[in-house]
């Protein structure tokens, strides 16, 4: 892609599109801390500054996103430290090590941490974000291990109608998945468990204590719309900045920004 096309380098994967929003829309140094996995090489040179990363002889994971706007296409190369879907090569990205989580200065970030996301591809290495569809059908085991131990649980329509599919609940009402995914048991913490599922344009659907309440997006012109990729990573980034207070009007501007932008970029002051 790079020898062939002019391409636009972006820091992504999923997660880390999502902590990177939260740290822009909370302005305040060093208030979020991620740690991933990459190659050591260039692209990994790229993604090193203020992060912990595990660095493994594999390459670093990259993915190839194609954007159609209907007359042309557009390229970008996203380097990530966790995984992404579309055309991706996994490689570093699928080989996080426990052992440098538990490494002194990486644990002293964890117990220093009031809140901790986790995207639902980290199942592929270790086991929270649904965060894919094939998570849902092909990691159905490891996610229910994980969701017991969960107090907020995000994801799109569509994540949400496939983990309703293989838990053979035969309903496509995101109202009613979400609800249900509310009602999972629980085994820690004393707070019940928040659902909150994207769905586009459509309102955001919030479940707590057994109620369902829906949130508008925010409208943008279509004219303005230039890449929805990331933007439910930027939604979470948003929600997470803001928990204590206008989470989803935080998590819908947040994605109303990124969808002006090509991949999950923005401008940090």
């Amino acid at each position: 892609m790079t020898s062939k096309y002019s391409v636009e380098f972006i820091a992504g994967g999923a997660t880390q599109n999502s902590i990177r929003v939260a740290q822009w829309m909370l302005q305040i140094p060093g208030a979020t801390s991620y740690m991933g996995s990459i190659g050591k090489d260039k692209f990994g040179e790229e993604m090193k500054k203020n992060v912990h990363y595990y660095e493994d002889e594999s390459p670093t994971g990259t993915c190839v996103v194609c954007v159609l706007d209907g007359k042309s296409a557009s390229y970008e190369l996203m380097i990530f430290g966790f995984s992404m879907s579309l055309v991706a090569n996994l490689s570093a990205a699928n080989c996080y090590k426990v052992d440098h989580l538990k490494k002194p200065e990486n644990w002293a970030l964890v117990e220093k941490a009031k809140y901790f996301y986790i995207a639902g591809f980290f199942l592929t290495v270790f086991s929270m974000n649904l965060s894919a569809p094939f998570i849902c059908e092909f990691f159905k085991d490891q996610q229910e291990k994980v969701l017991p131990y969960m107090d907020f649980v995000f994801g799109n329509e569509t994540e949400a109608r496939t983990f309703s599919r293989v838990h053979g609940w035969e309903t496509d009402n995101v109202e009613e998945i979400a609800l249900k995914i509310s009602q999972w048991p629980k085994a820690s913490g004393t707070h019940k468990r928040i659902t909150v599922i994207t769905q586009g344009a459509d309102p955001v659907v919030v479940t707590e204590n057994g109620k369902v309440k829906l949130f508008p997006v925010i409208p943008l012109p279509k004219e303005k719309l230039v890449d929805t990729n990331g933007a439910g990573d930027a939604f979470v980034g948003g929600f997470l900045a803001q928990l204590v207070q206008d989470c989803v009007k935080a998590g819908c501007y947040a994605s109303n920004v990124i969808i002006q932008r090509p991949g999950c970029t923005l401008i940090f002051k």
